[in-house]
């Protein structure tokens, strides 16, 4: 079903699931009807379906906000939950030696999902969250994917705008490929202060049965040099965890060949 202008009702419902993020999850019918370009009549007949649907939810002061009806159908079915399950016993292992963050991504279009992130108190600052975002080339997990990427991906991201968090972002095409150029023969993305300057980013493939590149997997620690020792020393404990999960077949349960090896 269409509207006057053409477009399509699910089209109407995809814009108000949008206009909800992590900083604001809970918003008034104005706010809704604001974000979306949406009359706030036609704002609030969607939102009241959508609600009666259990997609969303209305909170006492008549807030809205994502309901739990949306989450559990998006879970059921998610091709990324084996890929999650499958790699949460390397991230444990990992986070054990770690202490700090841990997180798995994947690529979506030409930026970098987060499908999981373990941390801890009083950890390194972090910009990732679950279902957070990054762009390829400001964040160790995004330099992985994109270094094993297809070739008109790493064109167009080069050609694009490249935003620079700090000083040490590889926001210019040359630095970017003499960046990649790196990554793949050395195995992993090192990235320290790219994102902030207090944080250092160290990510490795994740790869399928074939020996695809299907995720990254990262950890995030002070920019220190003690602590990055620490970080790089991870790598006996990681290829014992690989070992480990392939004895328990996590490959037959569709993910996850290799794991995580930082250097």
């Amino acid at each position: 079903m269409r509207t006057q202008n053409g477009e399509s009702v699910l089209a109407r419902a995809v814009r108000i699931f949008e206009a909800f993020t992590p900083e604001e999850p809970a918003l008034t019918i104005s706010e809704v009807s604001r974000r979306t370009g949406l009359h706030v009549a036609t704002a609030s007949r969607l939102v009241a379906e959508l609600v009666s649907y259990g997609l969303l939810t209305r909170d006492d002061d008549r807030r809205v906000r994502i309901g739990m009806r949306l989450w559990e159908l998006a879970t059921r079915a998610s091709p990324s939950l084996s890929l999650r399950n499958a790699a949460m016993p390397f991230m444990e292992g990992v986070h054990d030696v770690v202490g700090h963050h841990v997180q798995l991504g994947v690529l979506d279009g030409d930026e970098v999902l987060f499908l999981e992130r373990l941390t801890a108190p009083e950890a390194v600052i972090n910009y990732t969250r679950i279902a957070g975002r990054l762009p390829l080339h400001a964040s160790s997990s995004g330099l992985v994917l994109l270094a094993h990427g297809p070739a008109d991906l790493r064109e167009r991201v080069l050609g694009g705008p490249l935003d620079r968090y700090t000083p040490d972002t590889p926001a210019t095409a040359a630095r970017l490929r003499a960046v990649l150029a790196e990554v793949r023969p050395q195995g992993y993305a090192y990235c320290p202060g790219y994102v902030h300057p207090d944080a250092l980013g160290i990510a490795a493939p994740v790869r399928d049965a074939r020996g695809e590149v299907v995720a990254a997997l990262a950890v995030i620690v002070p920019n220190e040099a003690g602590l990055v020792r620490r970080a790089r020393g991870a790598d006996g404990g990681t290829r014992c965890l690989t070992r480990a999960g392939s004895r328990r077949k996590f490959v037959s349960q569709g993910s996850v060949s290799q794991g995580f090896v930082s250097h």
